[in-house]
């Protein structure tokens, strides 16, 4: 093999190897460390915090083209937590949530944009009590690398976004209590092995 041979040999290697790691990756949520938070101002003396957990499931992310990046995620109504029973109790009534007739909540992107090397927002629809708004996150993306512990490939993402809840036919004490809810999503998910 002549030097020229070993160059464009080199050279395809190389491509190859590019081509591999711009490709989309598929990562499985880790449910353990990632959870919906959402504040709503509570008669004007406090901004009340619940939270959700996601349910398992995958997505994907392409860390070079942020716009093959596609995510479908579910958050199970019934995991809801306010800190209290019975107000856990009453939120998942008919009064608010109607778990039982409407037991998710759904988010499915319809457009990644990247604004810079760690920030974007995520284009989707958010579908509440089977009412389905469109919604743009502010998105950040925390890290992607080798996680420490599973020693597999892992990302972390913060996403943030304000909606309407009286849009999504929760409206029982509206206005008084706020009708903006702010919604923060905090995701860690990984590559699983083999």
């Amino acid at each position: 093999m002549n030097r020229f041979q070993k160059f464009l040999a080199a050279a395809a290697l190389g491509l190859a190897a590019a081509a591999v790691s711009a490709a989309p990756v598929t990562y499985t949520v880790d449910t353990t460390h990632s959870r919906v938070t959402f504040y709503i101002n509570h008669f004007g003396f406090s901004n009340s915090v619940g939270e959700f957990k996601l349910a398992d499931g995958t997505f994907i992310f392409d860390n070079d083209d942020w716009s093959k990046s596609k995510v479908d995620a579910k958050i199970p109504v019934q995991t809801l937590e306010l800190g209290d029973l019975k107000w856990n109790t009453h939120v998942l009534s008919p009064d608010f949530l109607e778990s039982t007739k409407y037991p998710e909540i759904t988010f499915v992107s319809k457009k990644v944009e990247k604004l810079d090397a760690t920030h974007g927002k995520l284009h989707g629809e958010l579908t509440i009590k089977g009412v389905t708004k469109s919604v743009v996150l502010d998105l950040t993306v925390n890290k992607v690398g080798e996680h420490p512990i599973r020693k597999t490939q892992a990302a972390g993402f913060t996403a943030t976004t304000t909606v309407k809840r009286t849009e999504f036919g929760v409206s029982l004490y509206a206005p008084a209590v706020a009708d903006d809810v702010v919604i923060r999503i905090e995701v860690e998910a990984f590559v699983p092995k083999g």
